[in-house]
């Protein structure tokens, strides 16, 4: 046995781990660390999609357990494999999962609609509504939107309201009993006051008053935490949740639940003013963490926090890699058909290195990557598309250039409103599958938001990564902030590489995306009409 492998067998058993665990909107992924050395220790995953019933985006609550069941067996199987060890224990846990999204109960327990998620585009009476009413960008996908338009809409299950959560905060509670959340996803809910690290107690007021008081909506909220903070230990009944077979003991601590936004931050270290990352998955975020409040509402901008509760711009575009990840799969058949025996990551590898020979500006050829509706570039109706003109230049190397500045294009239409309002970053960081393959979507990201642009190590695992590292934050001794924490003990001795925007991109993504926003009218069309 070599040494490394002893010290991970030995922080195995002596419990100096930590488990994040992250449900993204393709797959749930388990990751188990060493608190010393924040390195990976063994992986799980489990691949998951979401459904379209009655005209809402959704996911079915059993398949939460099954693939949490899933993704847990595996890493466990791994860690046996891997380390010679069975896994009874961990540290601490973290869990994590998309932000926003709509998931009420009564006060049995009971699920009382089936599970909206951020993806749902139907709540835009109720998001004009609450911003005009807070003062604040209350985006189509947050919480208190979907709330709220149940209400406009006087669904019979409002007068049954318990309380209300996200897909993170319901996965806790059935795994502790608690009815809570990080900061970071309570601020996807409804706005934090940075001030007292809750929710807005004058915004919460102003809610009572346009509903007459009929709602008590801090009662219906979770709890608010931060990073750090005690958010329970698992029970009995969650242990068997996660762990059918009853290997898994009870009596874990638990940090408090993160969306994926906040873990990103964290992967990145990203949490400190004038920093900043880029997640790319089924969507695509950008967060800066902000010196200054705004000087305007801006609706392409989200006001959130970290999970500490510093106040975070957010651009959310609801369509990311998604459409890029589809057409890698048709190459991928092809290649296939053709007698070739190519895993999927070989495929983006190939056709992304293609797209670094394409030209500039994709030779004319646009893709729309939107799936579902874009509220960041005024798209209600989501219609995937690849356009061009008779005098484009259809090649390998064009499509697939055009693909990937197509999952970054809504995004940049977002940061450039920040760069108006004067905010600077002087670090952004990038994560995501997208990133694996070296030097090309970080390459064009950099050109997108002409900044450079980092990516680590961690990049590939991501959210599941981050909310280990936060698991093992709950559990260290002595304090300290998580800026502190991450700089010091996490990030200390990390390598990245960082791609500066090069002018040629600058400038060939420049006209990509002029020609980008003039096709949306077609896009618009493609959705009234298809």
């Amino acid at each position: 046995m070599s040494d490394q492998d002893g010290t991970a067998r030995d922080a195995i058993e002596t419990g100096r781990t930590a488990l994040g665990i992250e449900l993204g909107s393709t797959r749930i992924k388990a990751c188990l660390i060493d608190t010393s050395t924040s390195q990976v220790l063994a992986v799980g995953s489990h691949q998951w999609e979401n459904q379209y019933i009655d005209a809402l985006w959704t996911y079915a609550l059993d398949d939460v357990w099954t693939g949490l069941q899933a993704a847990y067996a595996e890493l466990a199987r791994n860690v046996q494999r891997d380390h010679g060890i069975g896994l009874t224990a961990v540290g601490s846990i973290g869990v994590s999962a998309m932000m926003h999204g709509y998931l009420p109960f009564g006060a049995d327990g009971t699920l009382l609609t089936p599970f909206r998620t951020w993806r749902n585009t139907t709540t835009g009476a109720a998001a004009r509504e609450l911003t005009d009413l807070l003062g604040v960008n209350i985006p189509l996908r947050w919480s208190i939107a979907h709330l709220h338009q149940a209400v406009l809409n006087n669904e019979p299950h409002v007068a049954q309201l318990d309380w209300f959560t996200t897909l993170a905060g319901y996965v806790h509670w059935r795994l502790t009993g608690n009815r809570v959340l990080g900061v970071g996803d309570a601020s996807g809910m409804f706005p934090i006051d940075a001030a007292t690290g809750d929710y807005d107690a004058r915004m919460l007021a102003a809610y009572s008053a346009l509903t007459e008081g009929r709602l008590d909506l801090r009662a219906m909220l979770p709890r608010v935490l931060a990073a750090g903070d005690d958010a329970g230990s698992l029970t009995a009944e969650g242990a068997t949740l996660l762990d059918p077979t009853g290997k898994l003991q009870p009596g874990i601590p638990l940090c408090p639940p993160e969306g994926d936004a906040g873990t990103g931050m964290v992967a990145t270290n990203a949490v400190a003013p004038r920093t900043g990352n880029v997640s790319a998955g089924t969507s695509v975020f950008a967060m800066v963490v902000l010196e200054h409040a705004l000087a305007e509402v801006h609706e392409e901008i989200d006001l959130v926090t970290t999970p500490a509760g510093h106040p975070v711009a957010m651009v959310h575009c609801n369509n990311g890699a998604s459409e890029l990840g589809a057409w890698a799969g048709v190459f991928g058949r092809f290649a296939q058909a053709l007698g070739a025996d190519a895993s999927q990551d070989r495929v983006f590898e190939v056709l992304l290195t293609e797209a670094l020979a394409g030209q500039g500006d994709a030779g004319g050829i646009l893709a729309y990557n939107t799936l579902s509706g874009e509220p960041v570039v005024g798209v209600e109706e989501g219609r995937p598309l690849v356009v061009r003109t008779p005098g484009s230049e259809l090649t390998l190397a064009n499509l697939m250039r055009a693909h990937v500045y197509g999952v970054f294009a809504a995004l940049s239409v977002g940061m450039e409103v920040l760069a108006n309002e004067g905010v600077a970053v002087e670090r952004l960081f990038a994560h995501g599958g997208v990133f694996r393959t070296a030097g090309v979507a970080q390459r064009f990201l950099a050109a997108a938001l002409k900044a450079p642009v980092a990516v680590g190590d961690t990049a590939s695992e991501g959210g599941a990564w981050g909310m280990a590292v936060l698991a093992a934050f709950r559990a260290a001794s002595g304090g300290g902030s998580l800026t502190d924490y991450l700089d010091r003990h996490v990030f200390a001795s990390a390598e990245v590489t960082v791609a500066q925007p090069l002018e040629a991109d600058v400038e060939g993504y420049a006209r990509y995306l002029e020609a980008y926003r003039t096709g949306l009218a077609v896009e618009r069309v493609a959705g009234a009409v298809l």
